[in-house]
């Protein structure tokens, strides 16, 4: 197998597994373990993939995230639940921000059900699912495109959301431990920090599984948030966290409830 392929073929399992292990590879592709370490460090140094003891993961750290192209892969039936509740806090005729990443692209494309809208995002997957709909007046915002991220990001962006108002801003985040949020790049909390601020409301969008991690950089308290919109419950520290702040979480799977 070609090297090209066979990394293709190790992010494959990546986004199936989340995690692999350095032996697992080398023997399933017959080859040798400096092969793979040469493998990884390549992915790696791409910011596919974070190499950890062993192996190599996809799951984000303190200083990772994963790329955009392979979020979008993983956990479509949690990023439908909660674009389809986030769109309960949206109105015909409003103005919407979206930030960047595989779940407010979600959210994006689901956002035509309640047109006729204003859609202001810096998030390449929503601009995409939303160019060519009658009833969406589009909003892009410009800046330095991120692969990583696919989207628009830096003093551009930042500048355009500060000569703009909105109704509504989704955000949402890969990490989030006690009752703070966290992000590991700061040119995008940059970006969503000036949603938030041009915006009327502020909706948090977090899968469950992403409660009880941090990252580099802190994003918000979660008391900056008028809603938090989540999956499924979280773990019983993070619930407690959130009920000691007196937050209340909204559950996108309707047979939990918040008590």
């Amino acid at each position: 197998m070609k090297r090209d392929d066979r990394q293709r073929a190790i992010m494959d399992l990546l986004v199936t597994d989340g995690e692999v292990a350095l032996e697992a590879l080398a023997d399933r592709f017959s080859v040798s373990r400096m092969t793979i370490h040469r493998d990884l460090d390549e992915l790696e140094g791409a910011g596919l993939l974070r190499k950890i003891r062993g192996g190599a993961t996809i799951e984000s750290g303190t200083q990772f995230e994963s790329d955009f192209r392979f979020r979008a892969r993983q956990g479509a039936a949690a990023k439908e639940a909660m674009a389809a509740k986030a769109l309960e806090f949206i109105e015909p005729g409003m103005t919407v921000m979206i930030n960047d990443g595989s779940m407010a692209a979600v959210l994006g494309r689901m956002a035509v059900a309640r047109r006729p809208l204003t859609v202001i995002t810096n998030n390449c997957a929503v601009l995409d699912a939303l160019k060519g709909e009658a009833g969406v007046k589009l909003i892009a915002l410009g800046g330095v495109f991120s692969a990583k991220f696919n989207a628009y990001l830096g003093t551009l962006c930042e500048h355009a959301l500060a000569g703009l108002r909105a109704d509504i801003a989704f955000i949402s985040s890969p990490a989030l431990l006690g009752i703070e949020v966290f992000h590991m790049d700061e040119t995008v909390v940059r970006a969503k920090r000036a949603m938030m601020a041009a915006a009327g409301r502020r909706c948090l969008v977090v899968n469950h599984a992403r409660f009880g991690h941090t990252a580099l950089h802190k994003l918000a308290d979660l008391a900056e948030f008028d809603h938090i919109i989540t999956d499924s419950a979280p773990g019983a520290a993070s619930r407690a966290a959130l009920d000691a702040a007196g937050l209340t979480l909204t559950l996108a799977n309707p047979r939990e409830t918040t008590a």
